[in-house]
């Protein structure tokens, strides 16, 4: 569903991502982790041209997004994103938030638009909140609304950048708790996450960055069962998280 092949970036002099290859299967689920500055969220915003990079190849369903003729509207329509800090319109209510893209993008009618982002609604438990505004609601809240958001365009793939650390701890669990139900049912994601116990619980696999490359990409159990056979560098960022 994604494959990653030899993807560099350079931010001026500094390169940021350097010969990242990964493939994601369908309805997989792959945590992205490392230490800060790692270039994790980097790496996951090339998969939707969010990030630009300098050298390799990446495709999305067989769609080239290192390719210029590839329309970038009917990439991110496939792709849905969830962001860090929500990035809701702070002006539309929560149902208009579910429907602009629905309606602009995929030219559905204002009512199977508003039918689509009903269900997703009561699907992350916020039915009684899509009259609200964004301002109005929970971080957790926000975080479930900006899921939804993102199902409602029937994406192929979802990635996460690091959708609980702007959370407060309370709210953690009810956003993990969606994301769970997502990859139960089989929905492909790659997520960048600091949550370890979620990548142990959900992850088919996980990948860990340092300094803008990949150093290690094994099954959950490999990566959390045994230690000794990882890097050094994963083995010291292990000992740090697990230790608490």
């Amino acid at each position: 569903m994604i494959s990653i092949k030899n993807v560099s970036k350079w931010y001026g002099d500094f390169q940021v991502l350097a010969d990242c290859s990964a493939e994601v299967r369908q309805g997989e689920v792959v945590v992205v982790c490392g230490p800060s500055g790692s270039g994790k969220s980097t790496l996951i915003k090339t998969v939707n041209a969010l990030e630009p990079f300098q050298r390799g190849e990446l495709f999305v369903d067989g769609m080239p997004v290192h390719d210029r003729a590839t329309s970038l509207p009917a990439l991110r329509a496939r792709v849905g994103m969830v962001f860090q800090h929500f990035e809701l319109f702070p002006h539309l209510s929560v149902m208009q938030n579910l429907t602009l893209a629905q309606v602009r993008v995929l030219g559905r009618h204002q009512a199977d638009a508003v039918l689509r982002g009903s269900a997703l609604l009561e699907r992350v438990g916020l039915a009684a909140q899509r009259d609200k505004f964004p301002a109005q609601l929970s971080g957790g809240q926000q975080q479930r609304v900006a899921i939804a958001r993102a199902l409602a365009m029937d994406p192929v793939v979802m990635l996460f950048d690091e959708p609980t650390s702007a959370l407060d701890p309370e709210m953690v669990g009810e956003v993990l708790e969606v994301m769970v139900q997502l990859a139960d049912e089989g929905m492909t994601m790659m997520c960048v996450t600091h949550e370890m116990g979620f990548a142990r619980r959900v992850a088919d696999r996980v990948i860990f960055m340092d300094q803008g490359r990949i150093l290690e990409d094994c099954s959950s159990a490999e990566f959390f069962g045994d230690a000794k056979a990882r890097v050094p560098r994963a083995q010291e960022f292990l000992a740090r998280v697990l230790a608490h």
